[in-house]
């Protein structure tokens, strides 16, 4: 049976005029609009935890509360009081990720070391944590890989189980002897485990699969394998051990199986709507004392969804609660519902500049004294929060209920029919047509607005922050001002890791969004977030799995893959053979002509693809990298390179049916005065609109929306469908005038030669593949590059977006 956690209600709404959203908040709502689109207003009240907290654990008795922190700044152990919310102790950690478990008599706290490979056990006395001993499964990263991930031990503390995500498999602990009894092979990566209550059975979900394995504990084998959702990962046994719950992300669902038959006896949909779209991320599980509701974290809908489960296999829907930003884990204290936000509750400014970082000692454990301030990198700048919420009545559940469904744009309408006008070129529903024929995606790497436009005087820019200005990035100016400028774009990525997802599908899935902040922090695990790696995938795939699907024709030059190669299926086949992938020693001249060949010979024989996706990624730069590219001779190479492929291709004779979109994987370390997220984005056309200044707010699912409707097909996501298509930049009145290159006046072969800090810094980078390098330090070394050695870059801002609704009086009133 399937519950569908869809509520009748009618949310009725005043149209009030609508401005360009700007940081800031407003007096008369409590609304936060972040930069994707989607809106927060969390219940209850919150602390501040630290980077990226994935998992809260209550011990035995509810006396205290444990936190790991796993983001890319300062990982850290926590130890809370639950009950007055008050901090008790917190410990940094070198590396830490998920795993995390009490003793049963509460002396212990058993936490995840992540890369380093072992179990950190920490003694709990007084409400303090103290010195962490260590249970090794083997040498640190990268001479093994292994990663513990979740973590259970038996009552007597007698039995450790511990999961891993790099090497996959169960280790099984003596703890007093720190020995590994017994290692066994799981088939892919696994998420967590959690004991039976009477400890014969062990529960793995299996993250990288769609199963949960069960261990016989006595004969320590994996005596079956029970089938589930897509991305399973956190689990949940009520107090009998009968009912099994599992969170499956990927497919919005909570899988109920009943363990004596091992088997599925329902599945619980989490959406707020009916839909088979990603973007639920269902992440996080728990049970309130009578066991008679069951509250479930969306990460991605940034709620709990709520369910009576007094009967189980007949769950029905009791609604919603809003909470903070990407929530991970929830638990439940007597009466009080604790949830831990991933990224907080809102998207915060940095207004106070550098900061010191936490020196590590040499252990890697404890914090020692503050190293030298640097400026806030835009992935650290992300501070979770834990929210406390009393659980609600009915009356209380209706009212927030409502509140998420007015915080989510998404909606199953929107996915059938976008937001649009009669007449536009831009279709509102698959299935009509649109005088654009081929579309020209192009992808670029890692710069904001104000470092490229913010010198244009139409726009919302600060000229005092930009870098890259008209000189070197003559066709970028010349593209925002015969077209559309758009001063308000905002990508939906933080890093190039989760951004080419959501560049390629409007969606990174949990395992993405979870491990990408470990590697950037240099704290090893296994990458390759473009393509490389089937776990990583959305369920239904990237958008030319779309366009494989619906017959659209595609190709790809350089975009999750290079020349012929690729780890991705539907890509095979459809790789240009002369396109590099990410390369810093290859300029973006070779890639233009390349795709200029190509385009050229098919052409010739009426078989250029409908859709094509092409990276021109040098505005990344190598910093100051002694031989290499100065950075404002790499945007300069980057700027004649899109110019050039707008030049040739609206002197062709497609251009008549053709458009071009212009966006960065992601925006990361800023500077921007508004926000970190806001990128330079371009629309380019002969159904474009000529000399406009739009200042709607537009994200990449939006982007990605409007490429679907002209090519027809459906949304990838809840983000897509829920994105505001760029209809407005579009006319029904076509100027079929081609584009002519603007010229650079920087010197494409200008190289580093100056000997300086920066540039020592710069022999240090990894330019291997996109965001190896530590990015706070190469937007720093660029700053200086343009501005001179001793120039502080300003720090990026991490700005909250309000937007001004007014409610109609509900008659459920």
């Amino acid at each position: 049976m399937k519950s569908s956690l869809l509520l009748l209600f009618s949310l009725s709404f005043v149209g009030l005029k609508t401005f360009a959203q700007t940081p800031g908040k407003q007096q008369d709502t409590k609304q936060i609009l972040l930069p994707n689109g989607w809106k927060l207003s969390p219940a209850g009240h919150s602390i501040t935890l630290g980077d990226l907290p994935l998992n809260i654990q209550l011990s035995s008795s509810g006396k205290y509360l444990a936190v790991t922190n796993n983001g890319q700044s300062t990982q850290s152990i926590q130890l809370i009081d639950p009950t007055t919310a008050r901090i008790l102790d917190s410990c940094v950690v070198g590396k830490a990720w998920y795993g995390l478990t009490f003793t049963k008599d509460e002396k212990h706290l058993y936490a995840s070391g992540a890369n380093d490979n072992w179990i950190l056990n920490f003694p709990v006395n007084a409400g303090k944590l103290g010195k962490a001993d260590t249970i090794k499964l083997g040498k640190p990263w990268p001479t093994q890989k292994i990663s513990p991930a979740g973590i259970a031990v038996n009552n007597r503390n007698t039995r450790l189980y511990t999961v891993t995500k790099e090497d996959s498999a169960l280790y099984i602990i003596d703890p007093a002897s720190k020995q590994i009894l017994q290692r066994i092979q799981l088939p892919d990566i696994a998420y967590s485990c959690t004991l039976s209550p009477d400890e014969t059975k062990l529960y793995i979900s299996i993250w990288g699969g769609a199963s949960v394995a069960v261990v016989n504990t006595a004969a320590a084998t994996i005596s079956s394998f029970i089938s589930v959702g897509n991305h399973p990962n956190e689990l949940l046994l009520n107090k009998k051990g009968s009912i099994l719950y599992v969170a499956n992300a990927n497919d919005n669902t909570v899988s109920v199986i009943n363990t004596a038959t091992e088997k599925v006896i329902e599945t619980i949909t989490t959406t707020l709507y009916p839909t088979q779209l990603s973007g639920s991320t269902t992440n996080g599980l728990a049970l309130s004392k009578n066991e008679k509701t069951l509250y479930i974290a969306n990460a991605d809908n940034n709620c709990l969804s709520v369910f009576n489960t007094s009967v189980p296999g007949r769950s029905e829907s009791m609604g919603f609660i809003p909470v903070g930003w990407y929530p991970t884990s929830v638990k439940v204290l007597g009466s009080k519902i604790i949830v831990a936000n991933g990224k907080g509750n809102t998207s915060l400014p940095n207004p106070q500049g550098p900061q010191p970082v936490s020196k590590l000692d040499n252990s890697g454990i404890h914090t020692g004294s503050t190293a030298n301030s640097r400026l806030q990198y835009i992935a650290g700048l992300f501070k979770g929060t834990l929210s406390l919420i009393d659980a609600p009545n009915e009356g209380q559940l209706k009212a927030y209920t409502r509140q998420v469904y007015s915080n989510t744009p998404f909606s199953d309408k929107k996915a059938m029919l976008a937001d649009g006008e009669a007449g536009n070129p831009i279709p509102r529903k698959q299935g009509e047509v649109s005088p654009i024929k081929y579309v020209f995606y192009i992808i670029k790497e890692n710069r904001t607005y104000d470092q490229v436009l913010g010198d244009l005087p139409q726009g919302n820019g600060d000229s005092s922050l930009t870098l890259f200005g008209r000189t070197i990035t003559p066709n970028h100016h010349a593209f925002a001002e015969d077209f559309v400028l758009l001063d308000n774009f905002y990508v939906d990525a933080e890093v190039s890791a989760d951004g080419h997802n959501w560049s390629m599908a409007a969606y990174a899935t949990d395992v993405v969004e979870k491990t990408w902040p470990t590697s950037y922090g240099n704290r090893g695990g296994t990458t390759n977030y473009e393509g490389g790696r089937p776990v990583t995938y959305p369920k239904d795939g990237f958008i030319w799995d779309y366009c494989k699907r619906a017959g659209v024709t595609y190709r790809s030059y350089g975009e999750f893959g290079s020349y012929s190669k690729t780890g991705l299926k539907s890509l095979q086949g459809h790789m240009s053979p002369y396109s590099p992938g990410f390369d810093m020693d290859i300029m973006d001249q070779v890639r233009v002509d390349a795709w200029q060949h190509d385009f050229d010979s098919l052409l010739a024989i009426n078989q250029v693809p409908q859709f094509s996706t092409i990276r021109i990624s040098n505005d990344h730069t190598s910093g100051q990298k002694v031989g290499k590219p100065t950075p404002r001779a790499a945007v300069a190479d980057n700027d004649l390179a899109i110019g050039r492929l707008l030049d040739h291709l609206s002197h062709s004779p497609l251009w008549k049916e053709s458009v071009v979109f212009i966006l960065e994987d992601d925006a990361q370390n800023g500077p921007d005065h508004v926000d970190a997220h806001r990128s330079p984005a371009f629309v380019l056309g002969p159904y474009v609109k000529r000399n406009t200044v739009i200042n709607s707010m537009y994200s990449t699912s939006g982007f990605l929306r409007t490429m679907e409707l002209i090519l027809g097909l459906p949304p990838m996501s809840q983000y897509d469908a829920a994105a505001l298509p760029l209809y407005e930049c579009f006319t029904s009145t076509p100027d079929f005038t081609p584009y002519t290159v603007k010229p650079v006046s920087i010197d494409l072969e200008e190289r580093n030669v100056a000997i300086n800090e920066s540039s020592k810094r710069s022999e240090k980078f990894d330019l291997t593949k996109e965001d190896a390098a530590p990015d706070l330090e190469l937007n720093e070394v660029i700053w200086k590059a343009v501005k001179g050695e001793h120039a502080v870059m300003p720090a990026p801002k991490r700005s909250a977006f309000v937007i001004l609704e007014k409610k109609k009086k509900d008659d459920d009133d």
